[in-house]
């Protein structure tokens, strides 16, 4: 069993209603390589003035499809990249300019599942020392009762330390992944397309994995996907991204229910059904026939 997070670590603890993530007209401009010499190449506006509050304990979910910036707005979330404007506060720290010698208490207090576990588990190290990593890193002791933990806590057996990633599938990878994020324990999960990548028979493993690890560990979640139907499974409450911005927020099952803005009718008309899918019916056939 999993001990949750102590409830005392870093700066600026939030109070009942102060929430514990708040990005506040967030915008997030790339340059574009230059191809004219007498015309100046416009950026790429991967963000447009996100704004969103999550609050303690929530499962906090964001959906849309690929390119609207789902991704760029995590990576700000959790300092990996910097806004062009706008702020980001974090355990009621505000983190947009803060130095990287500054975040050690965020690099403890949030951590990442990212979309493809392979690619985000280092080949050349035995899954042990890849969940004892994050430990290490942040100056905790790294003991193997902790791993082995944390390996019993995601469904895998204590030998799987023994072993390198490329032995897992693709599900047990994720499982990995989890337990590499749950080490130095966390208070905000971030999960980012975390099933997107893995067989429809064990996506629902992984998710109810995660969602039983969020109760027992009292996390705040924010969850990624572009799939509305994953997001109700999973979260609360859920913001639908498009081309940059949000443009709807609200309760899971009141977005899904009752959508009010175009594109989220799109997003939910187009989810897959029985009937459609045996029909022969591929996404874009459904988002085709939801913008008719």
């Amino acid at each position: 069993m999993l001990n949750p997070p102590p409830a005392d670590r870093g700066p600026g603890e939030p109070g009942v209603s102060e929430p514990v993530i708040r990005v506040i007209d967030v915008r997030r401009d790339y340059p574009r390589a230059r191809t004219s010499l007498l015309k100046a190449t416009p950026p790429v506006h991967a963000l447009r003035g996100v704004s969103l509050e999550v609050q303690p304990g929530e499962r906090f979910g964001i959906v849309g499809e690929s390119g609207c910036g789902k991704s760029t707005l995590l990576r700000i979330i959790a300092a990996l990249d910097r806004p062009t404007s706008g702020q980001v506060v974090v355990e009621g720290t505000d983190i947009t300019r803060l130095p990287e010698r500054r975040l050690k208490f965020l690099r403890s207090n949030l951590q990442l599942v990212f979309q493809d576990p392979m690619s985000s588990l280092d080949p050349r190290m035995r899954v042990r020392d890849i969940i004892a990593e994050p430990l290490v890193v942040q100056g905790h002791p790294a003991s193997g009762a902790r791993v082995r933990e944390l390996l019993e806590a995601v469904g895998l057996s204590a030998d799987a330390g023994d072993r390198y990633p490329h032995q897992f599938s693709g599900g047990q990878r994720q499982r990995i992944s989890i337990a590499r994020a749950l080490a130095p324990r966390p208070r905000i999960l971030i999960a980012d397309e975390p099933v997107s990548a893995l067989d429809v028979s064990v996506r629902a493993q992984v998710l109810n994995l995660i969602s039983d690890l969020v109760d027992e560990l009292n996390l705040t979640l924010v969850f990624v996907s572009h799939d509305l139907s994953v997001i109700k499974h999973v979260c609360d409450r859920v913001a639908v991204m498009h081309a940059g911005s949000v443009v709807e927020t609200g309760p899971t099952g009141q977005v899904y229910a009752t959508p009010t803005h175009p594109y989220t009718r799109r997003l939910v008309s187009a989810i897959p059904t029985l009937p459609r899918a045996l029909a022969g019916a591929t996404t874009s056939d459904l988002l085709k026939g939801a913008a008719e």
